[in-house]
């Protein structure tokens, strides 16, 4: 069974990015190379434990559908999402937050995606080759979007500098 591992820094707390990796919404701005969007169970949102939520996307010229369900639900520490019904034989994907040891108010967040394609011993050799190397780019490019939006966002652990237009000074 393939299996793909990602570990992506992510500059906010736990809570922070376990929520948004649930926020529908920044899930379909952040896929937007793919045009996924979602068409069925929540669509909307924050999904939570035993939440379905079903996605729409194109890839290889192709439009898919997956139906995913949140089977696990550990705020802030993680949660994972498995196919109901789609286009693999199986799909299970893990996500962990843990507080960064080298930096304050940050995030290692790891990604662990099992999964198998259709059609026996011809599926086993496309998920190696192609469905693997395709979906490890297409999270971690997920991932890097997620990151660079959330340190765009308001920080907890940082101190406010001088407000615009002035110089600091009391």
């Amino acid at each position: 069974m393939p299996r793909i591992e990602l570990i992506t820094d992510v500059p906010a707390a736990p809570e922070t990015v376990f929520d948004a990796c649930l926020d529908v919404q920044l899930h379909t701005v952040s896929m937007g190379t793919s045009a996924e969007r979602a068409v069925g169970g929540v669509t909307t949102g924050r999904l939570a434990a035993g939440d379905d939520v079903t996605w729409e996307a194109r890839h290889f010229g192709l439009r898919w559908r997956m139906t995913v369900r949140i089977t696990a639900y550990r705020r802030p520490h993680g949660f994972t999402d498995e196919q109901v019904s789609g286009p693999f034989g199986r799909w299970r994907h893990e996500h962990s937050f843990t507080p960064d040891p080298a930096a304050a108010s940050a995030t290692l967040m790891r990604d662990v995606i099992d999964f198998t394609a259709p059609m026996g011993a011809v599926g086993r050799i496309v998920a190696g080759l192609v469905l693997r190397p395709y979906l490890r780019r297409l999270v971690a490019r997920r991932n890097a979007w997620l990151a660079a939006t959330l340190a765009q966002r308001p920080h907890p652990a940082r101190e406010e500098g001088p407000r615009a237009g002035t110089d600091g000074a009391a």
